[in-house]
């Protein structure tokens, strides 16, 4: 992925706001493709569709999701862009980690309510419509899980690059664009995933999907909370 940002940035050479501005929406579609992203939205939308939650409603959700995480990347990406000023290494280590614990919390609450909807489902309890409210995550949780995120490192490349440019006023506008197409991003993303998990065949297969979707998810969250803390063995 950081050579695909590479190659993108290098579409900015020209220097003028426009280029700069494109360069910073592809690296904003394309920061929201990576695999910690993708994990924690596919696993949030999951859960709530476990609580009965239809397409849109899943859709808000990833919304809120990245809305959150385009918050901090841009409040936290600012200093950088501006001063070169990055975050101890110890506050990006446990910030990396917190990421994974985020993950896995959502990969252990899909996991449970997979396994109280067998429950339901073989004593014969009719499921709950698809537009009943959601009982244990909404919008502004998913929005506070989007806020943890995107105090992880996963966007540092693309910080670097918005930081080479030299006009500061052009680099914060980029790095709001940036931010900001991130969030789109990923809204459409969840809005796909949440249309696909309503289709007559995924919903008939749910039943097993989802407990797969959250065992693979618990074992990315593991992988990366630990990755981060290895990467800086000293911090903790």
């Amino acid at each position: 992925m950081f050579g695909l940002d590479d190659r993108i940035a290098g579409l900015g050479t020209g220097e003028t706001l426009l280029i700069v501005l494109g360069v910073a929406v592809l690296l904003g579609l394309r920061h929201a493709t990576d695999p910690d992203h993708l994990t924690a939205v596919s696993t949030l939308l999951a859960g709530a569709r476990e609580d009965g939650a239809g397409a849109r409603r899943a859709a808000r959700l990833g919304l809120a999701w990245g809305a959150g995480h385009a918050t901090t990347l841009f409040v936290f990406g600012l200093p950088i862009v501006l001063f070169g000023a990055y975050l101890p290494d110890a506050v990006q280590t446990a910030a990396e980690a917190a990421v994974g614990v985020v993950i896995v919390a959502l990969a252990v609450r899909l996991l449970a309510r997979s396994r109280r909807g067998a429950r339901r489902a073989a004593h014969h309890h009719p499921p709950e419509p698809d537009g009943a409210p959601l009982r244990t995550r909404s919008g502004l949780q998913a929005y506070g899980i989007g806020l943890v995120h995107g105090v992880g490192g996963s966007a540092g490349v693309g910080l670097l690059l918005l930081a080479a440019i030299p006009d500061h006023v052009e680099g914060a506008v980029a790095l709001a664009v940036f931010a900001l197409f991130t969030a789109v991003s990923m809204a459409l993303a969840s809005t796909s995933f949440g249309w696909v998990l309503e289709r007559g065949a995924v919903r008939r297969a749910y039943a097993t999907i989802a407990p797969a979707l959250g065992v693979a998810s618990l074992a990315f969250g593991v992988w990366y909370a630990l990755g981060a803390v290895q990467a800086v063995p000293y911090v903790f």
